[in-house]
């Protein structure tokens, strides 16, 4: 008949046979987690910007609707275009009067110089009279002393040397005249390089009129309709980037070890935790906001709070997964997910 001590016994064993147990799963567990780091405290992530129109104006035309697919190039939305067609239009016709006042403007200039010209030759006529009587002078001078020439002679001739120096003299300020008077197209040339400035200020106005797909994506956030007036720079709606899709994972600082860009992974959604998905780590975070010792970090660093404030709890770092082939139904911005670093699969990538 087994004893109460056979019983405690047996009970004892028992009891020290499950701390084995327990000591050799959790050694198993410690070792497998140190080698495929896991975590659930992740999330899917796309790059997304805010579609903005770059021109003020009524919403004529709304080609797509919220959480639609669209591919590159697609429309997305189109703003009233005739105001900044009315005002190509007007630069267009602005130019072309300012191209016949130019050519008007030269035709007068080119008179102008024309005139100049004539009035040049002139002073070259005065200066050629001026010499031939100055020459005459020196000429008959030194006659009149030997009475081969009167002193009436010497007289005229003296007066036509002063008269011809006069004539040069009006005929080089006529010069100087004309000259001056010869205008130019310069400042209508200038003008003209203003005008073709607007022309293609309006031209990029009227392409900013119509807004489409700068990539793949799905369309989020979109909260208004045909007739809404749009404020340049002011968002309209969001668009996801699904040509790559991310799961932002938060490992603990400890497990980072032996982590790289490269690094194989796999994750899987919880929204349908029956398909896994193939990725590699596309990057590590190198900062995060802290709150211990009121170390202020610049703005935009990842915020991640601690569980635990009564032990040292190891810090958690953003790590960024590319996946490989996304499920495009499947994957949304902000759904919860597992992953799991193999550092020991595959030869990691060696980017920084």
């Amino acid at each position: 008949m087994t004893t109460i001590a056979d019983r405690t016994s047996k009970k004892k064993w028992l009891a020290l046979v499950m701390v084995v147990v327990t000591l050799v799963l959790l050694v198993y567990v410690l070792r497998v987690l140190d080698r495929a780091p896991r975590t659930d405290d992740a999330y899917v992530y796309a790059d997304t910007i805010d579609v903005v129109p770059e021109v003020n104006g009524r919403i004529v035309e709304l080609a797509v609707r919220d959480n639609q697919l669209v591919r590159q190039g697609d429309l997305l939305f189109r703003i009233d275009p005739r105001p900044y067609q009315d005002a190509l239009t007007r630069s267009q016709a602005s130019l072309v009067a300012l191209d016949r006042q130019i050519e008007l403007t030269q035709r007068t200039v080119n008179a102008q110089q024309y005139n100049a010209q004539s009035v040049q030759a002139a002073v070259e006529r005065a200066r050629a009279a001026a010499s031939q009587a100055s020459d005459t002078l020196h000429r008959m001078e030194p006659l009149l002393s030997r009475g081969f020439v009167s002193a009436e002679e010497v007289d005229r001739a003296r007066t036509a040397q002063r008269a011809t120096q006069a004539e040069l003299s009006a005929a080089q300020l006529q010069a100087q005249q004309a000259a001056a008077a010869v205008s130019g197209v310069d400042a209508l040339v200038a003008q003209r390089a203003v005008v073709m400035a607007e022309i293609s200020l309006a031209e990029l106005n009227l392409e900013y009129a119509t807004v489409r797909a700068p990539f793949d994506g799905r369309v989020v956030s979109l909260k208004t309709s045909t007739g809404q007036f749009a404020t340049a720079l002011k968002p309209v709606f969001t668009l996801i980037d699904t040509r790559h899709w991310y799961v932002i994972a938060n490992f603990r600082e400890t497990e980072l070890k032996g982590i790289r860009a490269g690094t194989p992974a796999t994750v899987y959604l919880m929204s349908d935790t029956g398909q896994r998905f193939q990725g590699t780590v596309d990057s590590i975070s190198y900062g995060i906001s802290s709150d211990e010792g009121g170390l202020a970090l610049p703005g935009g660093l990842p915020r991640i709070q601690r569980t635990l404030n009564w032990v040292h709890v190891s810090q958690r770092f953003p790590v960024k997964i590319r996946i490989d082939k996304p499920n495009p139904e499947l994957f949304r911005v902000g759904t919860s997910a597992v992953a799991v670093l193999e550092p020991g699969r595959g030869n990691d990538g060696a980017r920084n």
